[in-house]
């Protein structure tokens, strides 16, 4: 049997296919677009998902998508009505787009398919979805199912439980009360884009103090033991305007929101430190009560705030499960993988074996191109490379390079599904190098330089360079833990304030070790990423350290790449030194053309805000 499931229409659109079962393609509509977040109908990921699958339009038995439209449509509607005759300017701008088509949804289904699909349309709700797409695909036969984000229909979070093949909705909370739109009033607040800063401020975070969490506690929400809230919506303007806070919020924390682009100062830091202290806290008491009414020691969680890795990470070494699992590609495009899996398992009834290991093939569920269409491509632009067939042989060349201080751009296998290059798709540099996180980071990637990178480790190592459990799994990059003591420089403290933290050397791995100690860490092994795992052991054996960065295959304001003609247009736009595209490796002094490129003259040839 066939399901596609499709999310669309709100933010990253994507598609999933799953035959019998099992998922066998999964991607963004923003890798073909290159439209960051694209929400428009996913038609480039469906093509591509039954052309992985072998199928065609006609050969699909079920079409599942992510979330009720018309449920949605009931609590903007709802939600207008309460707060008229504030937001009727809002509500008249988005009115021609749910009249013309979110209200149609099977419509514009059909329409996307070509009209070739004959057979029905399956809605599920948005947080069933979530929910889905954390259990299913999870090694745990049963499990507490935590979903937490900005707004569904109703639901801004949930507590489920999962058994075999069923899942049992159990507590909700409901819109307007939510911690994903929490979070973004303060990416918001302090000068962010929301639905894409959130990790900016994240990463901000560790250089302030939480010296705003009380005012936020005592203001903003009234939190419950169990992890609920109400918030004062005194404070908040996104029920009624096109922005996220109200005047009232400058009141609370001294001053207007930051302008986007302009300096940002200890005041944000502060901020970021504080909400991410209440986010944690929500999360934590949220898990704890997930724990207790189901009884169960393995977790799972999805949602927007599921990219939370600190929190996660906190929930790990703190809360009260053995064992947690997170869906890889948490937001909006993880529901349509969801939903898809809901239909063959809740619905269909079908059973799960997962035989103790998860089955998303460590997310690399994207497109792959051949080797053939690669050369023609290098061919057709004039590039200079050196083909080394030899899989042995060019792990070790790249691990040289990465070794002499050379920013890597790599492009192997699968494309991964979700926000996070998991190596397929990645620039990896030597963790070990002081200087590395500032130029990837500027000349790299040209985006913040107080961003933090994550480090990417042999499996089998984890335990010795960060307070994880040995062989402890974090493949998909999702949980933050802290860099261990014996591998720490300049532990005492020296009094440095804000970014000027980022002058000290704190670890032997000083590119990956954010500045108060932490890392987001990603787990590498042979059998799931075994190109990755050759370069990091060829790494081990010439320098003694099995860690590296890695992070996405992009810059900034553009989506992952997906192709040879992507990695190669990015490695040509910025001061990359090194391109590995499957077995073909390119330097960039080589290149016809090459030349240094600027911060400035990028975002002017490119104008990216």
């Amino acid at each position: 049997m066939n399901i596609l499931g499709i999310s669309a229409y709100y933010h990253d659109s994507a598609a999933c296919l799953v035959q019998d079962g099992k998922l066998v393609a999964a991607a963004q509509e923003e890798r073909f677009t290159r439209k960051k977040h694209d929400h428009r109908f996913p038609k480039h990921a469906i093509d591509y998902c039954l052309e992985e699958a072998g199928i065609a339009h006609e050969d699909l038995n079920l079409v599942a998508f992510y979330d009720k439209p018309l449920l949605k449509f009931d609590r903007i509607l709802e939600t207008y009505i309460a707060v008229a005759p504030r937001g009727f300017k809002l509500f008249m701008m988005g009115l021609p787009l749910w009249l013309k088509e979110k209200l149609h949804t099977p419509r514009e289904l059909d329409a996307g398919l070509e009209g070739k699909y004959k057979g029905r349309f399956v809605f599920t709700e948005h947080h069933q979805s979530h929910a889905a797409s954390a259990f299913f695909p999870s090694p745990f036969d049963e499990a507490a199912v935590l979903t937490m984000d900005g707004v569904g229909e109703w639901a801004t979070g949930s507590i489920a439980k999962g058994q075999g093949h069923e899942i049992t909705m159990l507590k909700e909370m409901r819109f307007p009360h939510s911690i994903g739109l929490l979070y973004s009033a303060m990416t918001y607040f302090t000068g962010f884009k929301v639905n894409s800063g959130e990790y900016k401020l994240m990463g901000l975070a560790p250089y302030g103090e939480p010296i705003y969490r009380d005012r936020i506690m005592d203001n903003l929400l009234d939190l419950k033991a169990d992890g609920s809230f109400k918030m004062d919506m005194d404070y908040f303007a996104y029920c009624h305007d096109d922005v996220m806070t109200s005047p009232k919020m400058e009141e609370l924390f001294d001053g207007p929101a930051r302008q986007a682009e302009s300096e940002i100062t200890q005041r944000e830091m502060d901020i970021a430190a504080s909400i991410q202290a209440v986010t944690e806290e929500v999360v934590m008491r949220t898990a704890r009560t997930a724990h207790e009414i189901t009884g169960s020691k393995n977790l799972v969680m999805a949602g927007g705030v599921a990219l939370n890795c600190v929190a996660n990470g906190k929930v790990l070494r703190e809360g009260p499960f053995e064992n947690v699992w997170i869906q890889p590609a948490a937001g909006d495009a993880g529901g349509a993988l969801g939903a898809a899996l809901f239909v063959w398992h809740q619905l269909l009834g079908n059973e799960r074996n997962n035989e103790g290991k998860d089955s998303q093939f460590g997310s690399f569920l994207g497109g792959r191109e051949s080797k053939e269409d690669i050369k023609a491509y290098l061919h057709s632009v004039g590039a200079v490379y050196q083909h080394l067939p030899d899989e042995d042989k060019l792990c070790e060349r790249v691990a040289e390079l990465i070794a002499e201080e050379n920013v890597v751009g790599h492009v192997c296998g699968r494309m991964e599904f979700g926000p996070r290059a998991l190596g397929a798709r990645s620039i990896i540099g030597d963790a070990r190098s002081p200087k590395m996180q500032e130029v990837m980071n500027v000349k790299i990637k040209f985006r913040e330089s107080f961003r933090p990178f994550a480090p990417a480790v042999m499996h089998e190592h984890v335990d010795e360079y960060f307070e994880m459990r040995p062989m402890e799994d974090s493949p998909y990059m999702l949980l933050v833990a802290p860099v261990k003591d014996d591998k720490r420089l300049n532990t005492e403290d020296h009094g440095e304030k804000g970014l000027d933290k980022l002058k000290q050397l704190r670890s032997v791995v000083p590119a990956i070790t954010h500045v108060d100690y932490s890392a987001r860490v990603q787990t590498i092994d042979k059998e799931r990423n075994p190109r990755f795992y050759g370069i990091i052991d060829k790494f081990k054996d010439q320098t003694g350290s099995p860690v590296l960065i890695n992070t996405s295959f992009n810059v900034r304001g553009e989506p992952i790449v997906r192709n040879a003609e992507d990695a190669y247009r990015c490695f040509m736009h910025t001061n990359m030194d090194v391109l590995v595209l499957e077995n073909f490796i390119l330097l960039k002094n080589d290149q016809p053309n090459a030349r240094e490129i600027d911060l400035e003259a990028y975002l002017t040839e490119f104008a990216l805000d």
